[in-house]
């Protein structure tokens, strides 16, 4: 399912954070696989991987915890597992098992394309936001859930040669369509409040981060005005458009200093800033830390 992590994959040098691709052992359905929590980690156990390595993946994750505890790691955020607990963790995301501990559930893998693209699900999967875990417990959300991946378990085990992808696609954009449905886990944004709009702004931000930090930019290759752009983004978050932009860019120099070794200047030209004092100033505004400090705190917690 996830090949073996690089040499280094802790942390990663010159600044690039360990990828890992979509490579199932066996690919019964391209782009699709499903299997559970113990049987990914036997797999890493297996190829010498670390357990709590940091990496990104460049394909979704869907994980419904079912039985044990641990913890998962997600751009910062340690989320406690246990029964009932929903991560979705999209491509692009830095995580790592943190402390993988006894849980074990359905794990489910699938590339940006699989989903099928006359469903409004297909929206969902090219959305680069939103919630990455949901503590269910016994809410009827949870046995919903749990039906519809015990249906893509066993259409995906079916003898070889008669799985049917577009039965697996359509119970995908199902479960896609149910998790929509859940409330934001911690009463924040809705994103689906700034329509059109701000799925057009977000996309565009995620190309173009490194590149501008200016809200009038954007609004000009999107042809939307600055104030558009503004309400679409507090709808959807509460913030400004510079706000959001600013927080992108804040992510991943947060991401760099904490998982590579890659020198602060060349982060800080890679995000845009010609001039390290200037990226400083922009992460102490934002982290109240300096990018040492920052680094240095974050790599001494893996």
């Amino acid at each position: 399912m996830i090949p073996a992590d690089p040499p280094g994959a802790d942390r990663g040098p010159g600044g690039d954070i360990p990828k890992l691709d979509f490579n199932p052992p066996e690919e019964r359905v391209p782009g699709f696989e499903i299997t559970d929590l113990a049987t990914l980690h036997q797999r890493r156990r297996r190829r010498g991987s670390r357990q709590d390595a940091v990496h990104r993946v460049d394909f979704h994750t869907l994980t419904l915890i079912t039985e044990g505890s641990g913890e998962h790691a997600v751009d910062f955020v340690t989320h406690p597992l246990r029964p009932g607990t929903l991560l979705w963790v999209r491509p692009g995301q830095v995580q790592r098992f943190v402390r993988p501990g006894t849980s074990n559930g359905t794990h489910l893998l699938f590339t940006p394309a699989f989903p099928p693209h006359t469903s409004s699900a297909d929206r969902l999967v090219n959305e680069w936001y939103g919630p990455a875990c949901w503590q269910l417990g016994a809410r009827p959300e949870y046995a919903a859930l749990s039906t519809l991946l015990g249906q893509l378990r066993a259409e995906y085990g079916r003898p070889q040669g008669t799985v049917s992808a577009e039965i697996l696609q359509l119970l995908l954009a199902t479960v896609l369509l149910q998790i929509d449905r859940l409330p934001h886990p911690h009463g924040g944004g809705d994103p689906n409040a700034g329509g059109e709009v701000y799925a057009r702004f977000r996309s565009e931000l995620e190309r173009s981060y490194a590149t501008t930090r200016r809200a009038a930019d954007y609004a000009h290759r999107l042809g939307y005005t600055v104030k558009t752009l503004t309400r679409a983004c507090t709808a959807a978050t509460g913030q400004p458009v510079k706000h959001v932009i600013d927080g992108r860019v804040a992510l991943e120099a947060q991401r760099l200093l904490a998982h590579t070794d890659a020198p602060v200047a060349t982060i800080a030209r890679r995000l845009g800033f010609p001039e390290p004092t200037n990226f400083g100033k922009f992460l102490a505004r934002h982290t109240g830390m300096t990018p040492g400090a920052f680094r240095q705190f974050h790599q001494g917690q893996q």
